[in-house]
């Protein structure tokens, strides 16, 4: 008989760092190995959301470990596929002093665990802290390790070499080329310069599960005069790179229309036009808002495209659904869009999304956006970064979809002051 395996024991055992995610990145788990190399108990770590626990160093300007280890965790969600990190400079606080914070140097491989419907349920970070070996090699020698321990290393090595050798070929007969140019225009079309500008500003971009990296739907911000911006998603009908086009020609006409008209409806106006001339745009939906900080107003306009949600701290939601119009193109003669104007208060949230975040198959719309609704207001306190994943987890959608799915969130804050 074979005995019954204690995995939680197996999991405390390891001597690799080792964390359990859930699918919105909050931790569900860490062994002692990873309680010990980073001065966390337990107990601390535990339901924290990964990149509230571990954040960028402040004082280092070069500092990219959330960035790195957040796109590799989306990789493995949308992929259902491991990702090794390589080498990567990851800063941790003090224990006892969590300002200041200490130099470390980290590999990393994060691992799906898929639930009996095939779909990522959890995610295993496991990471080895190479800090001592990174420092040694600057002074020009290598620590004394202990022949056990260095066997174990090159062992380490070894099976590293020959993960990453199998992924080479891997790539190499998966249409290496096509999936090149893939990212390459996913990056540049969807590359959004004012976006650093705001902190309070998450955006996802998740393909349809089995398409190539690049979709039709797409998102944008905007900076404005005077403490204005907008966001704005769209979509385009259809999948793969004809639609991602389509998309990126629009996205384009969209911006540079914003820089120049009063409002999100004229924006949308002059976007509608363009979109006559462009094969495969039509039945193209967007929805612009314009957010102003001084006086707290959103202005908005919808071609066809579903409401965007203002959720309230109470948990409270209301959909912007007061100037929706036909899709781009869709009128035959030229005809002025409507614009409607809601108020918001510090710490409310404004969510823009496309229609696979709420569509289901055989599902009426509304359904669909009574889900949504429901799910946020379990979400109020959270930032934006943190309400973006935990939103794709809640719903099921952390692994992709059926279709193509693009979101913003924004954390609304006071009144900025003038420069």
């Amino acid at each position: 008989m074979t005995p019954e395996i204690d995995y939680a024991a197996v999991f405390a055992a390891l001597p690799s760092p080792c964390l359990v995610l859930g699918t919105d990145l909050v931790i569900a788990d860490a062994n002692p190995a990873f309680c010990e190399v980073t001065g966390r108990s337990r107990g601390e770590l535990i339901g924290q959301y990964l990149f509230d626990a571990f954040t960028d160093n402040p004082a280092d300007p070069e500092a990219d470990g959330v960035a790195t280890l957040k796109a590799s965790l989306h990789r493995v969600l949308s992929s259902g596929q491991a990702d090794h990190m390589g080498l990567q400079k990851y800063d941790i606080p003090i224990a006892d002093d969590p300002e200041v914070f200490k130099e470390r140097w980290w590999t990393a491989i994060n691992v799906p665990v898929l639930g009996p419907d095939g779909q990522v349920a959890w995610i295993i970070h496991r990471s080895e802290d190479m800090t001592d070996l990174v420092l040694a090699r600057r002074t020009a020698h290598l620590p004394p390790v202990s022949p056990g321990r260095e066997a174990a290393m090159e062992a380490e090595l070894y099976a590293r070499a020959r993960q990453l050798q199998k992924l080479n070929e891997e790539l190499r007969q998966a249409h290496a080329r096509e999936r090149r140019i893939a990212v390459a225009l996913q990056e540049a079309m969807l590359h959004t310069p004012d976006l650093a500008q705001h902190p309070d500003v998450a955006v996802r971009y998740l393909p349809a599960v089995g398409a190539l990296n690049v979709c039709g739907d797409w998102y944008d911000v905007v900076d404005l005069p005077a403490g204005r911006f907008t966001v704005a998603v769209g979509d385009v009908v259809g999948h793969g790179l004809t639609a991602a086009t389509v998309m990126g020609m629009l996205r384009s006409a969209l911006s540079a229309a914003t820089r120049t008209v009063p409002g999100p409806a004229q924006a949308l106006e002059v976007l509608g036009l363009y979109a006559r001339s462009i094969e495969g745009a039509l039945a193209a939906t967007s929805v612009q808002v314009l957010v102003d900080c001084h006086s707290r107003l959103l202005i908005y306009s919808s071609a066809g495209h579903p409401p965007p949600v203002l959720l309230h701290p109470d948990g409270a939601c209301d959909l912007l659904d007061q100037a929706t119009d036909p899709p781009l193109g869709a009128r035959p003669e030229h005809v002025p869009r409507p614009q409607a104007t809601s108020t918001y208060a510090p710490g409310d949230t404004l969510i823009l999304y496309t229609d696979g975040l709420i569509e289901r198959r055989g599902e009426d719309i509304d359904a669909g956006l009574s889900r949504l609704t429901s799910t946020l207001a379990t979400c109020t306190e959270f930032s934006a970064e943190h309400l973006a994943d935990a939103l794709l987890a809640r719903l099921g959608l952390a692994s992709g979809a059926h279709d193509d799915i693009a979101m913003v969130v924004v954390r609304l804050g006071f009144t900025p002051q003038p420069s």
